[in-house]
C-alpha cells in the first residue's frame, strides 16, 4: 500500500455523522408531536360533554277558536246542592235500618224505624181517654135533653097558672147547666182527639223516611244504637241514620283568583275533566259567580252546571275546568287564534316568569314565553315561540341553557 492510500484511510469523514444526527433529531420531533396530539385527544375524550337525553315535541299551530280555546283554568270539586243527613225527630233506640250505601231511595221511603213500644202504649192510653170523654159527652147530652124537656113542661104548666115561679126557675137553671156541661164535655172530647193525634204523630216519629229521592252515600247507624236529633255532647248517641244525595243536583264549584275573575261570565261555556276520568271531557256552563270573596285565599267561588248526567260523577270528586272563550258581541266570527300550542309539560316557572327549552343545533336554548289559554293537556304560547319549533317536554331540573342534548323522536300530542 502506498503512502497516499494510507493517508486516505486515516482521513475523517465529516459528512456521515452529520446525516445520522439529523435523522435522530427528526425522529424525536415526530415522537414529541405525536405525544402532544395524543395528549390533546385524551384530554378532549376525558372532558367531552355527555349530551342529555330529552323528549321533544313540535310546537303546533292553534286550532280554530270554535274548538274551544280556554281563557282560564281552575280546579274544584263536584258538590251536591241537595244533600241531607237524615235523623229521627225524637230520641230513641234504633230497631231496624233498611238502607245500604249506594242504594237509591224515593221520597217517603222508610229508611229506619225506632223502638215504638212506649209510643204505642201512650197512643192506646189517649184513645181510651178519648172513648171515655165521648161516653161522658153522650151522658151529658142525654141529661141536657131531659132538662130541656122538663123546662118545656114547666113553661106549659106555668102558662096555666098550675106551678110556682120557683119551680119554673129551677127547671130553667137545670136546662142551662145541662147545656154548659154538654159544651164542656164536647170540649173535653176535642182535647182528647188532639191528644190522640199528638200520640199518633209521636208514633209516626219513630219511622225515619227519606225527605227526597236520591242515593244513600253514608249509613251511619245500626240496630240497637241510640239516636237523637241533637248532639249528646260527645256521648255514644248518634245524630243521623244516613246521608242522602240528590244526584240530579250535582254541580261543580271552583275557586277563581280575584285577578282572573273578570274572565268568567254567567252562562259561559266550560269544559270539565274529572281527575278520575282524564279522557272524558264534560260540557258545562257557568251558573253564577257567588258575590263574595274569600279574604284569606283571595278567591271568588264560581258555580258550574254539568251538561251531562252520569253515574260516574259522584260528590267530592276532583275536577279541572277550562273556561272557554266566548264569541264576540254582535254574533260575528271570533278572531283567528294566534300563537302556538305546546304540551303543558314543556313549561316551567322561574321567578314568576314562564319559560321553556328549545332544541337548537343539538343544544338546549332557554326561552321566556307569554302564555295564553289551555286546550286539553296543551297550553297556548302567545309570544316567544313559533310554530314548528322543537321544545323539550318535561326538561330535567338541572338542565341549563346551552347544555348539549340528544333529542328523542318528537311525540304526537
Amino acid at each position: 500500500m502506498n503512502k497516499s492510500e494510507l493517508l486516505k484511510e486515516l482521513r475523517i469523514d465529516r459528512d456521515a455523522p452529520a446525516d445520522a444526527s439529523s435523522s435522530r433529531l427528526r425522529l424525536w420531533i415526530s415522537i414529541g408531536v405525536a405525544a402532544v396530539v395524543a395528549a390533546g385527544l385524551l384530554a378532549w375524550f376525558l372532558n367531552r360533554e355527555e349530551p342529555v337525553e330529552v323528549t321533544v315535541a313540535t310546537a303546533r299551530a292553534m286550532p280554530a277558536t270554535g274548538a274551544g280555546t280556554s281563557v282560564l283554568d281552575a280546579t274544584g270539586y263536584v258538590t251536591a246542592r241537595r244533600q241531607a243527613t237524615v235523623s229521627a225527630k225524637i230520641t230513641g233506640k234504633v230497631r231496624e235500618v233498611r238502607i245500604e250505601e249506594g242504594q237509591r231511595v224515593e221520597a217517603g221511603d222508610i229508611l229506619a224505624t225506632l223502638d215504638d213500644s212506649e209510643a204505642r202504649v201512650d197512643l192506646d192510653l189517649r184513645r181510651a181517654q178519648l172513648a171515655a170523654a165521648r161516653a161522658q159527652l153522650s151522658e151529658a147530652e142525654a141529661s141536657s135533653a131531659n132538662a130541656e124537656r122538663e123546662y118545656g113542661r114547666q113553661q106549659e104548666i106555668a102558662e096555666l097558672k098550675l106551678t110556682s115561679v120557683s119551680a119554673l126557675d129551677a127547671a130553667r137553671t137545670e136546662a142551662e147547666a145541662s147545656r154548659a156541661r154538654t159544651s164542656s164535655q164536647a170540649s173535653a172530647v176535642r182535647v182528647a182527639q188532639e191528644s190522640v193525634h199528638a200520640a199518633e204523630v209521636q208514633l209516626d216519629n219513630t219511622i225515619v223516611r227519606a225527605p227526597f229521592a236520591g242515593v244513600v252515600t253514608v249509613k251511619a247507624a245500626q240496630p240497637g244504637e241510640m239516636i237523637s236529633p241533637i248532639s249528646a255532647g260527645g256521648g255514644s248517641i248518634r245524630t243521623g241514620i244516613g246521608t242522602i244525595v240528590d244526584m240530579e243536583s250535582l254541580e261543580i264549584q271552583v275557586d277563581v283568583s280575584e285577578s282572573y275573575i273578570n274572565r268568567v261570565k254567567p252562562g259561559q261555556k266550560v269544559e270539565a275533566v274529572l281527575n278520575a276520568y282524564p279522557d272524558w271531557r264534560i260540557p258545562a256552563s257557568v251558573i253564577a259567580i257567588v258575590p263574595t270573596a274569600d279574604r284569606s285565599k283571595a278567591t271568588v267561588k264560581v258555580r258550574i252546571a254539568l251538561g251531562e248526567k252520569d253515574a260516574r260523577i259522584v260528590p267530592e270528586m276532583g275536577v279541572r275546568v277550562a273556561f272557554l272563550e266566548s264569541k264576540p258581541e254582535g254574533g260575528g266570527e271570533p278572531a283567528a287564534p294566534r300563537g302556538a300550542l305546546v304540551p303543558a309539560g314543556a313549561l316551567r316557572e322561574d321567578a314568576g316568569k314562564d319559560l321553556l327549552y328549545l332544541v337548537r343545533d343539538g343544544r338546549a336554548e332557554r326561552r321566556a314565553v307569554t302564555l295564553g289559554g289551555s286546550l286539553g293537556e296543551s297550553r297556548q304560547v302567545l309570544a316567544g315561540l313559533s310554530v314548528g319549533d322543537i321544545v323539550i317536554v318535561d326538561p330535567p331540573k338541572d338542565l341549563q341553557d346551552g347544555d348539549s342534548v340528544a333529542a328523542r323522536e318528537p311525540t304526537d300530542e
